[in-house]
């Protein structure tokens, strides 16, 4: 075994306190999932999870410690992952104007296309992968559940896996949650002003990491 069961236990509570606490993913999930359905909040939970293995390995690796410690670089990430929001911000702006134009049945077709599975999976994955939060938790919090004696690599993959498989569940949840909502309750009025509302959150979640120092 390379952890201790206590230590297991105690990773599994964090990660799931982690994933569950809404943020960037959350908000990434919901807004695909009334976009294109709970195939695309799901598929784009694939894509954020599956960056979360880049991060176990850059950590491993140590890259991160050089890039936390050097300040252009970690300035530049900072800013590409503002920048990578903000635009999928403005991508619900431009969604709700598009909206705005068609019937209620146009809507219901449109939705029906909208989902592009190469898409989702971007999107989610350079969401995760450009978030320097997610670089400075796995750098920070990882190393206190490796085991010095074994491999830090498999160690932060394993660590990784279950991160993926709790955030996975909890994100696939909430696809399927948002989509049926989506189908019974919203109606085309309501749904421009959730793709406002989404679109306003995602630009100030871009801001608020661009200002942050």
């Amino acid at each position: 075994m390379y952890m201790e069961t206590h230590l297991m236990i105690t990773f599994l509570i964090a990660i799931t306190i982690l994933s569950m606490t809404p943020g960037l993913d959350t908000m990434l999930v919901i807004r695909n999932s009334a976009r294109g359905g709970w195939q695309d909040g799901i598929t784009s939970s694939f894509g954020i999870c599956s960056g979360l293995f880049i991060h176990a390995s850059v950590s491993a690796v140590g890259i991160s410690v050089i890039l936390l410690q050097t300040a252009w670089a970690f300035t530049a990430l900072k800013t590409a992952g503002a920048i990578y929001i903000v635009w999928l911000g403005i991508g619900s702006f431009r969604n709700m104007l598009r909206n705005g134009k068609k019937l209620p049945e146009e809507q219901v077709t449109a939705a029906k296309q909208s989902f592009s599975v190469s898409r989702s999976l971007r999107e989610g994955l350079l969401s995760n992968v450009l978030n320097p939060k997610t670089v400075v938790f796995y750098m920070a919090f990882l190393p206190q559940f490796i085991n010095p004696q074994h491999s830090a690599w498999i160690q932060s993959l394993i660590l990784a896996g279950c991160h993926f498989l709790v955030a996975m569940i909890w994100q696939s949840f909430l696809a399927i949650l948002v989509s049926q909502a989506k189908n019974r309750v919203l109606q085309p009025k309501v749904g421009r002003v959730f793709d406002g509302l989404t679109g306003t959150i995602l630009v100030s979640l871009g801001v608020k990491l661009a200002l942050d120092s």
